[in-house]
């Protein structure tokens, strides 16, 4: 073979394996690539199929953070959960530039649009404390996986906003109030750790109607510094809300009813709130309200990472 035109085929070679392999560091102390994270997503090839890295170091990032959907396949890894901190402090009645208010889907300080995101060893924060909706994080794009990161907040910490989208969460911890898990998507959060402050619901969801799934929580934990009986487990946000907690403990913050129907008798005959197998010293359903349901063994044992959520195994 031609010497030159083997190492033109090298080149090429190595050219699309540092592509492939695209690595970008996010750094306050200006010995990364960038200084903020909003530069490293900016930075991202668009509609670039292969995955690219951005490495976050230890630092508090305040920064009102957008994910393009033509910024596919994204991967932050922090530097350490507890010290790697992305905040922003807008809140849903703050006023725009016009002066209205920015709203629960406006207040939040990271939306992520693009496919195929994931994180991990991140803390992801609204810092604006308890004065109404205030996210986090609002996941829009499908196959969003979070490993090992924190959600911090008030009322609507996390919204699980894409109708469609399929999100992945383990030994992830959540807080806040009311209705601080909401939205759409269809999740399943493994081993995680569900805090409730003050009072409220846990969980707000919105599936849409003929979903297979909307929540699945498994061998997570529902606790809090939150007076005992002060939390239901979920209200319904839409009225084809399903939730499903399995294997969990339910500390003494849950109300013994479990569930509630925002008010409105009706969703009862739409909904599907299920509990299976859980512990702990809410765990006991005698005193449930009637419309909750219990699962099967049979049918816990079928629901698989991929069957939950269509065919995806966040783990490969």
């Amino acid at each position: 073979m031609n010497h030159s035109f083997l190492f033109i085929i090298l080149l090429f070679s190595t050219v699309v394996s540092s592509a492939q392999t695209k690595r970008i560091t996010v750094s306050k102390d200006g010995t990364g690539d960038y200084s903020t994270v909003q530069e490293a997503i900016n930075a991202v090839i668009d509609s670039n199929s292969s995955v690219t890295t951005i490495f976050i170091k230890k630092g508090i990032y305040k920064e009102k953070l957008r994910l393009p959907e033509s910024k596919m396949n994204v991967h932050f890894i922090g530097e350490d959960v507890n010290s790697t901190v992305l905040t922003y402090d807008d809140y849903a009645s703050k006023k725009d530039s016009s002066g209205k208010d920015i709203g629960t889907s406006g207040s939040s300080s990271f939306f992520i649009f693009g496919n195929g995101f994931s994180a991990e060893n991140i803390t992801f924060e609204n810092s604006s404390g308890p004065v109404g909706q205030a996210v986090a994080v609002r996941i829009t794009g499908d196959k969003a996986r979070f490993i090992n990161c924190r959600f911090l907040g008030f009322q609507d910490t996390l919204y699980t906003h894409g109708t469609g989208s399929r999100q992945y969460y383990r030994n992830c911890y959540i807080e806040g109030t009311v209705d601080f898990i909401f939205g759409a998507a269809t999740a399943l959060f493994d081993s995680c750790i569900i805090y409730g402050k003050k009072a409220g619901f846990f969980t707000a969801a919105s599936t849409p109607q003929g979903t297979a799934y909307g929540y699945v929580f498994r061998n997570c934990r529902f606790t809090g510094n939150a007076p005992a009986g002060s939390f239901y487990l979920g209200r319904p946000w839409r009225p084809y809300a399903k939730v499903l907690i399995m294997n969990s403990y339910l500390g003494p913050i849950v109300h013994k009813a479990g569930w509630d129907n925002w008010g409105n008798a009706a969703n009862e005959n739409t909904i599907w709130y299920a509990e299976y197998n859980n512990h702990g010293e809410a765990a006991g359903t005698t005193d449930r309200v009637s419309w909750a349901k219990t699962i099967t063994e049979a049918e816990a044992k079928a629901l698989t990472i991929t069957t939950i959520l269509g065919g995806w195994n966040p783990l490969q």
